[in-house]
Parts: C-alpha cells; structure tokens; sequence
C-alpha cells in the first residue's frame, strides 16, 4: 500500500507542478504586470513549492525505502541519471526566480513598490522549466519500464 500511495503522490505532484509553473509562466508574461498578475503568479508559485516538496519527499523515499526497484537499478541506469539531470537543472534555474519572487512578495507585503522588469525574463525560465518537466516524463516513464539508454 505504501508503494502505490507514494507512486500515486509523486504523480499527483508531476500535475501541480507542471501546472503551477505554466500558470506562473503565464502570470508574468504580460506587458503590464499589476497586482492581480502578481497574485496569480504568487499563488502559482506556492503550488510549484508544494510540488517539489512532494517530488522530493516521495522520490527519495521510493529511492532509498526500494519501494519499486532495488537502489542498485537506478544508480547504475542512465536514464536516471539523465533524470536527475535533469531535475538538478531545474533546481538551477529556479534559484534566481525564487529569490525574487520572495523580494516581490516581502515589498508587495509591506506595500512597497518594486521593479517588476525582471518578470518576463523569470516567465521564460518557468516554460523552460516547464519543458524539461515533460522531458522529465518521458524519462521517468522508460526508466520504470526497464529501459536504458540505447537500449530496450
């Protein structure tokens, strides 16, 4: 039981995240950020955190617990390790946005104006990101169908 409540979670989490990070994709590409499209992104964002703390928690847990396969098979696969690759880029390319979303969020808290200018650049990382998510997918779905790379 076990296994199918972290599988079913970590996909769960595959769901929000993607779709928390194109909703804060598409909050900040606007031409004119106001309140409403900040709001919107914030809220994207929290649920882009709630996905990686879900994908971390049950992805380590199903790692190191063996809950699908033993520990052996994936750290010999490079499909996992492209996963991870993967991942770790995400994680990369998310830090600038963090922080800023954080700084937008603590000067709109104390209701002070900031420089929104950044929010096309952080719009584009959130659909490459979004993109390395699918490619993530099709990953994770050979690798737990026992293949590797270049071969069946």
């Amino acid at each position: 039981m076990l296994r199918l409540a972290l599988a079913a979670t970590h996909l769960l989490a595959l769901g929000i995240g993607l779709g928390a990070i194109w909703a804060r994709s598409r909050a900040l590409r606007g031409t004119v950020i106001d309140g409403a499209a900040l709001r919107r992104a914030f809220a994207a964002d929290t649920w882009w955190g709630v996905a990686a703390v879900l994908w971390l928690g049950t992805g380590l847990t199903r790692l190191l617990a063996a809950t699908d396969r033993p520990v052996a098979y994936y750290l010999q696969n490079p499909l996992f390790h492209l996963k991870m690759g993967l991942f770790v880029l995400v994680l990369a390319l998310e830090v600038w946005p963090m922080i800023t979303l954080i700084r937008w969020r603590r000067a709109m808290g104390r209701n002070q104006t900031a420089a929104f200018g950044a929010a096309g650049r952080i719009a584009r990382i959130s659909t490459i990101e979004a993109f390395l998510i699918v490619i993530m997918v099709f990953v994770a779905a050979a690798l737990a169908r026992g293949y590797t790379l270049g071969m069946p």
